[in-house]
Parts: structure tokens; C-alpha cells; sequence
């Protein structure tokens, strides 16, 4: 037993995979390309831990490719270039093999746009099929060229049953394990610490199984929690914890505690956490828990990932600081938030109402003919630049879908919509 037991349980065939049916079920679109050998270059983008690298081996052996690798932490366009040589090399020598070899590149949204341009070449002219892995948005971390490039499939988090599952194939299928008589009473402390991560929880189970000298092993709730208090700095190594300070992290400045979110930022400093990551979710929150009640907070933190993105550390530490600390006491307000769930759901319910005749555009004389456009008001020919005319299908008149949030700025905003509007959306 040298390998981790995550390793010894990779899956080594489709059939093997637990989870992700939509991609590689009966009929999928993964399956699909295995049954014709044809693979385009692809992008997996999910959280940690759903089979992303497992996926792409195994499309290389089952497709009889050979397989190069590159992380994006430890590689560069050196490197990438070393791979390209070979794949044209191997393509020269056995030109009756069928598809080109695959690379594959974990964490390629840490490669940087030159890292990036580096592969444009090799992927358009198919001497490789690249196989890029990534945690995050692809929009946002992949150089536009390259993704156009790419399909991008979306790998699920793995529920419940899916991890319960990778928890009984390995108790019944691993040779160490296999001589263990190992009983699961309780698995919700298992599941709540992988975070949906099935490497981490396949760790977290030899971590436990390893604890124990005997044959016999009784998982439980509360020896779970024992054992992983106690062997924490082993099982978090590597930035296990991503997605818990993350959390932390958002909630402190959310709640208005600049003294969390700084301390949770030192965390993901030390760390190593990509600056980018962090100035992104700033981002977000600006918009999503302070909205309108404070606009210049979207100025802000679009100026800090900007920025990050410039310098890098170590300077842009204290930039993500200083945007942290204004966010997090900041006036808070979710109306904007709240607004477009209401209406995504509104429009989930309702289906496709049509547009009103007023406030459809008429380019053409028929669209005229029939009604387009007619009787539309234009503002700023009424006195205030403002007409009260119906904006919303017929039957959702008077729906009110945005509420302005209790604080200074967006008190003024209500009382602008209630004079307005009077009494028709009730602000």
C-alpha cells in the first residue's frame, strides 16, 4: 500500500465513474465521442474533487492517445512547448494513428495569457487535443482565442448518494481495505468535511481507517470529528479549506465585521490563494450586499480587481485590504439581488409573455401597420421626464419585483418611485 487510497481508487473506465450522468451516461455527449473517437479539445470546469482529471485519463486510455500532463502552478510556456515538440514528433512517426495525442493542463486558469497563447497553435492545427481542468469560470480565466477553441463541459458537485456510493466501492474493492471489517454507523461528519470532494473523502476514510490498529472499524460521527481535529494540518494541506474561508470570508464582510475579513484574507494570503479569486468575489458581493445602497462599492472593488490584476503579490495585498475593510462596512443593501431572483422567477413561472405593443421596436412599414410602437410615450417629452405607462406584460400589471433596501440612499430611491408611481407598486 504506497498510493493514497484516492489514487487507488481512481476510476479507470466510464462505467467506473460515480456521477456526472449527464456527460458520461447512456447516450451522453462524453460517451458519445468515446464510441467515435472523436474528441475535441475540451475545458472541465467544477469544484474540486468531481472527477476532472479522472475524466480526461480516461478518455486517453480508451482512446489509445497518448496522454501528456502540465499543472499551471509548476509549468510554464517552456514546458508546454517540450509537449508540443513530442505530440508533432509521435504524429510524424505513426501517422496511422487515429486523433492526436491529448494534453492535459490542471489549474489552467493559472496559466497566463502568454501560457495561454502558447497553445493556440498546436490546439488549432490538432496536434493536440488539450484537456484544460479549472475550478473557475472559464469566461473569466480563459483567454477568449483559446476558448472558442474549446467545448466546455460542466462537471456536478456530487451529492449524497454519489459519495455514499464512492464510500462503499472502496470499502468492498480496495485490497488494503478489503482486509479491514469496516461498518459505517454514521457518515454525516464524513460527508460535511469532504465537501462534496470525493478525494477528500476517500482521504478522510483511510485517515480514519488508519486510526484504528484492529480488523474492526466502526465509523461514527463523533470519531470522525476526533480524528480530523487531530490530523488537520495533514488532511488541509494543499488549501483544503478553500471553500470554507472563502465563505468565511464573504460572510464577515456581509455581516459588516471588518476585523473577520481581514483575518479571513490573511488566511487565504498565506495560503497562496490566487489574488484574483479574492478581488473577484469582492466583486460580487459589491453588487449583490451593498447594491445600491452604495454604488461607489462596485467602483471599488472593480478598481481592486484591476488592480490585483497589475501588481500581484505581495503589494496587492494591501489593496485587497483596503477594498475588504470598505466593503465590509459599507451600508448593506440585497434590493438588486432580491429584484432579479423575483423576476427569474416570475419569468420561470410565466413562461414567454409578450411584449406590448407600445414597447415593441417597428423597423419595418408592416410592423407599423399592425400596431408596433404605437402609443409609446417618450419620456423626456413629459414634464419630469417621466409617463406613467404600462412597462410589464398586461397580466403582471403592478408587479412589484424590486424593493429598495432601509438605508440612506436607497430611502431616497423609494421615495422617488412613490411619487412616481403613486400607489401602483406599492413603495
Amino acid at each position: 500500500m504506497t498510493s493514497p487510497l484516492a489514487d487507488r481508487m481512481r476510476p479507470k473506465t466510464l462505467d467506473d465513474l460515480i456521477g456526472q450522468e449527464h456527460l458520461v451516461g447512456t447516450g451522453a455527449i462524453l460517451r458519445q465521442s468515446l464510441e467515435r473517437n472523436l474528441l475535441p479539445s475540451l475545458i472541465f470546469w467544477g469544484p474540486p474533487g468531481v472527477g476532472k482529471t479522472t475524466l480526461a485519463n480516461i478518455l486517453a486510455r480508451q482512446l489509445r492517445r497518448p496522454f501528456y500532463t502540465l499543472s499551471a502552478i509548476s509549468s510554464g510556456v517552456k514546458e508546454v512547448r517540450e509537449v508540443i515538440e513530442k505530440a508533432t514528433r509521435y504524429q510524424s512517426e505513426l501517422k496511422e494513428v487515429e486523433g492526436s495525442p491529448i494534453l492535459f493542463i490542471d489549474e489552467i486558469h493559472r496559466f497566463s495569457k502568454s501560457q495561454q497563447d502558447s497553445l493556440l497553435g498546436a490546439v488549432e492545427k490538432g496536434i493536440v487535443t488539450l484537456i484544460g481542468a479549472t475550478t473557475e469560470n472559464p469566461s473569466f480565466e480563459v483567454i477568449s482565442a483559446l476558448l472558442s477553441r474549446c467545448q466546455v463541459y460542466v462537471l456536478k458537485e456530487l451529492g449524497k448518494e454519489d459519495l455514499l456510493k464512492i464510500l462503499d466501492h472502496a470499502i468492498t474493492a480496495d485490497e488494503f481495505l478489503k482486509t479491514k471489517k469496516i461498518t459505517i454507523q454514521e457518515s454525516e461528519a464524513m460527508l460535511l468535511w469532504s465537501g462534496g470532494d470525493a478525494r477528500k473523502l476517500l482521504n478522510l476514510l483511510e485517515l480514519v481507517v488508519n486510526a484504528n490498529m484492529g480488523r474492526e472499524v466502526v465509523i461514527t460521527n463523533e470519531k470522525v470529528q476526533h480524528i480530523v481535529q487531530q490530523k488537520m494540518a495533514v488532511y488541509d494541506k494543499g488549501g483544503e479549506q478553500h471553500y470554507d474561508i472563502i465563505s468565511a470570508f464573504i460572510k464577515s464582510m456581509r455581516g459588516s465585521d471588518p476585523n473577520g475579513a481581514v483575518y479571513w484574507l490573511a488566511r487565504m494570503i498565506k495560503g497562496g490563494e490566487d489574488p484574483k479569486f479574492i478581488a473577484r468575489r469582492m466583486l460580487i458581493l459589491a453588487s449583490e450586499d451593498i447594491g445600491n445602497a452604495n454604488p461607489n462599492a462596485l467602483l471599488m472593488a472593480n478598481a481592486c480587481f484591476q488592480a490585483v490584476d497589475v501588481i500581484g503579490y505581495p503589494e496587492c495585498r494591501i489593496i485587497l485590504s483596503q477594498t475588504a475593510v470598505y466593503l465590509a462596512t459599507s451600508a448593506k443593501s440585497n434590493g438588486s439581488y432580491m429584484a432579479i431572483e423575483e423576476a427569474s422567477a416570475l419569468v420561470n413561472d410565466t413562461g414567454d409573455l409578450g411584449v406590448p405593443l407600445h414597447l415593441r421596436n417597428a423597423p419595418t412599414r408592416l410592423m407599423k401597420e399592425i400596431g408596433y410602437g404605437k402609443n409609446y410615450e417618450y419620456a423626456h417629452s413629459f414634464e419630469g421626464n417621466f409617463s406613467e405607462q404600462e412597462y410589464l406584460p398586461e397580466s403582471l400589471s403592478g408587479t412589484k419585483l424590486y424593493d429598495p433596501g432601509r438605508n440612506a440612499r436607497e430611502n431616497e430611491t423609494r421615495e422617488f418611485l412613490k411619487k412616481l408611481w403613486k400607489d401602483k407598486y406599492s413603495y
